[in-house]
Order: C-alpha cells, then sequence, then structure tokens
C-alpha cells in the first residue's frame, strides 16, 4: 500500500499493511533538534525523512494584521495580535453586546481579499503523489466567538443571551465557509482530507455540557463537516481533553475521524474508545506527549506503538497526541515512534 492507499483504507476501517503514520506539524521551536536527528534542514524534507504518510498543508492566509486563518479575527481593536500568546479569556470588542445590533460596529473580514489562491495550489502541489494531503484550516467557530466576547462571557450568553451568541459565531461559520471553499476550489483533485476542530475538553472533562456542545458548537461542526464532504473530503475533527461524551454527536455531524487519542485525559485510554466507538468511526492520535515522548525511553516508546498497533488493526492513525510536538520532546523518541508504527506486519 501507499500512502494515500493505506489512509483511506484507515479511514474507511479496512485492512492495512501497517498504521497510517502522521508526525503532526512540530512547534518551529523543535524544528532544530528534528532537522538535527533527520540530517535535513527543511520541514519538507523531515516529512519524508520520518516517513510521514500525510502532508499538512496549511490554508495560507495573510492579512495586514493577521498571517494565519486561526488569528483572522483582530477581536481587541487596536492591540495587536500575537499569536504566541493568544486568549480566549481576556476581554474581547463583543463583552458589552446585548443585542445582534450592538455588533455592528465590527469590521468583519472578507477571507477572499487574503487567501492567495496560486499559494493554495502551490503548497498542494509540493506534495508528493502517493501521500494523503491534509489540509490544516482549522475552522475554530466555538474558541473564537469565545475570544470575541472573552470566554466568561461567551459561556454566560449561552445560558441567558443564546440569540447574540449564536448572532456570533454563525459570522464566524460564514466566514470559515467562504473561506475553505476558496482552499477547495483551488486544490480540487489533489486534497484528500481536512483537520478542523474546537478545544472544548479540559483534561478531565468538557469545559461546557453535553448539552451546550450540541446546542451551540454541533451545528457548526455539521455545516463545515457537510461542505468538506461535498468535495469528497475526509473530515479529521480535532479537540484536545476529555470529550468521550460528546464523541457520539460528532460522528453523527458526520465527522471521519477524532483527534487526539489524548492519552492522559479522562475517559480517552486508547483501548475504551476502541471498544466503544472502534466500529464506527476512525481515530488519530494516541502516542501520550505529556508523559512517555517526554520522559520516555525509546524502548517504550516502540512498545507503547505495539500495543497501539494491537488494539487498532485498522482504524488509527498512528500520531503524537497532540499535533505539535514541543522542544521538551527527544529526537529519539520521535524516530522510536515513526521506525514502530512504520515497520510492516
Amino acid at each position: 500500500m501507499n500512502s494515500l492507499e493505506r489512509f483511506l483504507a484507515t479511514i474507511e476501517r479496512r485492512g492495512v499493511d501497517r498504521p497510517a503514520a502522521w508526525l503532526g506539524m512540530p512547534d518551529r521551536h523543535a524544528l532544530p533538534a528534528l532537522f538535527e536527528e533527520y540530517g535535513v534542514d527543511s520541514l519538507h524534507a523531515l516529512k519524508l525523512a520520518v516517513g510521514d504518510d500525510f502532508y499538512a498543508v496549511e490554508l495560507p492566509y495573510d492579512a495586514p494584521d493577521a498571517k494565519a486563518i486561526y488569528s483572522a479575527f483582530n477581536w481587541y481593536g487596536d492591540k495587536a495580535q500575537d499569536d504566541d500568546h493568544r486568549t480566549l479569556t481576556a476581554d474581547g470588542c463583543f463583552k458589552d453586546a446585548e443585542t445582534p445590533e450592538d455588533l455592528a460596529f465590527f469590521d468583519w473580514p472578507d477571507p477572499a481579499k487574503y487567501i492567495d489562491r496560486a499559494e493554495c495550489r502551490r503548497r498542494v502541489e509540493q506534495a508528493p503523489p502517493d501521500k494523503a494531503v491534509l489540509g490544516v484550516i482549522w475552522s475554530a467557530h466555538f474558541q473564537d466567538t469565545c475570544a470575541a466576547f472573552g470566554m466568561d462571557t461567551a459561556l454566560m450568553n449561552m445560558l441567558v443571551n443564546p440569540e447574540v451568541y449564536r448572532a456570533v459565531d454563525d459570522r464566524i461559520v460564514a466566514f470559515y465557509l467562504k473561506a475553505n471553499g476558496i482552499f477547495y476550489e483551488e486544490t480540487r483533485g489533489r486534497l484528500h482530507a481536512v483537520l478542523i476542530g474546537n478545544d472544548m475538553g479540559s483534561q478531565r472533562a468538557l469545559m461546557i455540557s453535553p448539552e451546550l456542545v450540541r446546542q451551540f458548537v454541533i451545528p457548526g461542526v455539521r455545516r463545515l463537516v457537510g461542505q468538506a464532504h461535498d468535495y469528497g473530503l475526509k473530515v479529521i475533527y480535532h479537540s484536545c481533553g476529555s470529550i468521550a461524551p460528546v464523541i457520539p454527536d460528532l460522528i453523527e455531524a458526520g465527522v471521519d475521524a477524532i483527534h487526539p487519542i489524548q492519552a492522559k485525559a479522562h475517559g480517552m485510554g486508547a483501548a475504551e474508545l476502541r471498544g466503544q466507538y472502534g466500529d464506527r468511526v476512525s481515530f488519530c492520535g494516541g502516542m501520550d506527549v505529556q508523559d512517555l515522548m517526554v520522559n520516555g525511553t525509546p524502548d517504550s516508546v516502540r512498545a507503547e506503538v505495539r500495543r497501539l498497533r494491537g488494539l487498532f488493526p485498522t482504524g488509527l492513525i498512528l500520531s503524537p497526541s497532540h499535533e505539535a510536538i514541543l522542544p521538551d520532546v527527544p529526537p529519539r523518541n520521535v524516530r522510536a515512534l515513526f521506525e514502530e508504527a512504520t515497520r510492516a506486519g
């Protein structure tokens, strides 16, 4: 099997020769050590050297005050945005909004002005033809809506002023639908899957009740997933933390794989998820970056890969349990993960 065939079989829970494996998107501060470990000098070369089955491509977005699609909205007026220190908890510009009319002052960005169509094509065309090309588009409407008000106010509005909460969320979802549509059109036939998501979980539980997730998050998920499926794309849905109570809702909304299996989060153990949902949805992750990948040895990493391979004969994309490998992960453990994951048989 080549990488694309392996990915599609994994998503559809058909037989595979070995697990699909994904490097994720290493933090830029982790790259120098990884480059040294593999004797390469670029992220492109690193993806090839580790044996990654995926070629991840970020949707290009370049606005005067935002250089990434996930920071497209400036909710803080004249304050400069800082991607390294963004927060959902600071008061946003809609903190005092009481009606949808109170939102009218905001200058909503038009993604068509800031997405370079040629750059969309160029990024995807760099991918080797046998790889599964993964568009990283995030579309994190729940997180953005929390930031627009400030999280405390946003969550309170869910309960006492749902009309104004939904008015903001609807505009954000519309923004992402337009942005993603541009990306999908320009990469039609070369893109195979997308990564979208919202962080809804803490280490122990959901940040809001399952019922609030169903009311205020899942409708947007359904629209974004439906759009991707209309273009023939598979959807990997990301949320950090303990999200087990709403996995059935994500499945019902159409997601093809859940990312990540966050090994240390409550209710998110690989065996538990495989037993409950393994015949209904695929998973991505499993390799704990809170402890094992940071403090373990290459032998212990290899042992965990073997355990996960035994639990999931198919239906699992093996990868670090968070998409961004941080500098505290020894490169030798990344090598151990990929050597064991890509071993035949």
